[in-house]
């Protein structure tokens, strides 16, 4: 076989190098079309011929003029994509492109990115202008809703010069593939209330009840110390008056126990539920490691799924984020049983066990109430479960005709249920958090803060 593909014309290599990047631009149409206009005029009116005739010679040969700058001037474009090697969910996540121009003269241009399919977005551009071997940065931020890989394609330039009659197109940057994971930008986001103690909002501090049984170290008395905490036997050797130091109890284990069933396929903002309980267990499973806990994680729908042993060692959160970043939805029934079982066999030590799931109605409690009783009997059981917003804004309306106060009527018996299956909860010894999917993260970790300034973690 020879050089050129079969049944290729000799100049089909010539054509794609030269020809395959050519592009017309809108203003090379309208100077033709302006061209096609004035000499059929010039039939009728004989004395425009010979200047549309030279108008239109001069537009060709600028045309030419403009592909020679193009492909035979020596220069081009060189473009980068910097971007993470992996993207947040439900985060705005920055892409930047770095552009750089070789020719001798100042260009125009565009730059389409094909963006991976999961944006719906095929309309992607950016238009620049470039000086004379001068570089260019532009950046643009992207929101993924789903945990996954997402395929960029190529990035493309299309090239004009200061003629603006032809385009060349320009690959500047190669497909790369980058993986979506729960949203690791929140870790940073919360550390500061780890380390402070406090609620979010930094006004309300918690009161500690009695003494921790962690010991600390021995201080010099200051005014406002403890008197009941003075260490008499250091007083006596040191003749200053000493005061014993406590600090929180330490090395608790604290789990995550996520529902992947079909009631968490809800949606929210383009997000599931299930995605919203990922990004709050990582942020809160970092808080614990802050504070010195054991984190671990549990996922579960019709059977348990992942276990991660409660640990405080280096890579757990990391175990612990590689574990979230495959966790799909599952449309079956949550098996509870399941759920208890597993704990009663392999968590012996009392723990603090977070449940993400969604109670819609009081029945749907009533089925998995008694294997929560029997978690609880032995671990202390905190029930996470979503308001639904929409229903929320009904129950706060005021309808004006029969229909409304028909749907205002149902919201409010919604709304009802959500606060009765609270109670029920609370008397049979569950703690429960009933929040928005907004609101989700900052509830959870004032809670565990809670919880662990009353010393019941």
């Amino acid at each position: 076989m020879s050089a050129t593909k079969q049944g290729e014309a000799p100049l089909g290599v010539w054509g794609r190098k030269y020809l395959g990047d050519l592009f017309i631009s809108r203003r090379w149409y309208l100077l033709l079309g302006g061209c096609v206009i004035l000499l059929f005029l010039s039939f009728f009116i004989h004395v425009l011929y010979r200047p549309v005739m030279a108008f239109t010679i001069g537009v060709v040969l600028l045309s030419l003029v403009d592909y020679g700058v193009l492909f035979f001037v020596a220069g081009g474009i060189r473009a980068a994509r910097v971007l993470s090697p992996r993207f947040s969910i439900g985060d705005d996540n920055t892409v930047t492109l770095s552009i750089y121009n070789s020719y001798p003269f100042k260009i125009k241009g565009t730059l389409i990115e094909e963006l991976p399919f999961q944006f719906q977005n095929r309309n992607f551009h950016l238009p620049f202008t470039i000086g004379y071997r001068a570089r260019e940065t532009r950046s643009y931020t992207l929101r993924p809703l789903s945990r996954g890989e997402y395929n960029f394609g190529h990035l493309i330039c299309f090239t004009s010069s200061p003629l603006g009659l032809l385009q060349r197109r320009f690959n500047v940057a190669e497909p790369v593939t980058i993986k979506v994971y729960p949203s690791y930008q929140q870790l940073r986001k919360y550390q500061l209330l780890a380390i402070s103690g406090n609620t979010l909002t930094g006004v309300k501090k918690i009161r500690r009840l009695g003494h921790s049984l962690e010991f600390e170290k021995i201080k010099d008395y200051v005014q406002g110390d403890d008197v009941r905490t003075i260490n008499w036997k250091a007083t006596a050797r040191s003749n200053n008056v000493m005061v014993n130091t406590f600090t929180d109890a330490r090395q608790q284990q604290i789990y995550c126990l996520i529902d992947k069933g079909r009631n968490m396929k809800m949606p929210f903002e383009g997000m599931t539920l299930l995605d919203h309980s990922i990004n709050t267990s990582l942020a809160l499973l970092n808080v614990a490691l802050l504070k010195q806990d054991k984190a671990g994680l549990i996922t579960f729908s019709n059977k348990v799924n992942d276990i991660i042993v409660a640990d405080r060692r280096n890579d757990q959160l990391h175990r612990i984020l590689e574990t979230l970043y495959k966790q799909q939805t599952e449309f079956k029934e949550s098996d509870y049983e399941a759920v208890w079982t597993m704990i009663h066999r392999n968590i012996t030590q009392r723990s603090l066990i977070l449940l993400f799931t969604n109670f819609e109605t009081y029945s749907s409690l009533e089925r998995q109430l008694p294997f929560l009783k029997k978690i609880a009997q032995r671990h202390l059981v905190v029930v996470v479960f979503f308001q639904n917003t929409l229903l929320k804004e009904i129950h706060e309306s005021n309808p004006d005709n029969i229909e409304g106060i028909y749907i205002k009527t149902i919201a409010d018996q919604f709304d009802l249920e959500k606060r009765q299956i609270v109670k029920e909860l609370r008397r049979h010894g569950v703690l429960s958090i009933l929040t928005t999917p907004q609101t989700l993260t900052i509830d959870v970790i004032n809670k565990y803060l809670e919880l662990k300034a009353r010393q019941m973690v």
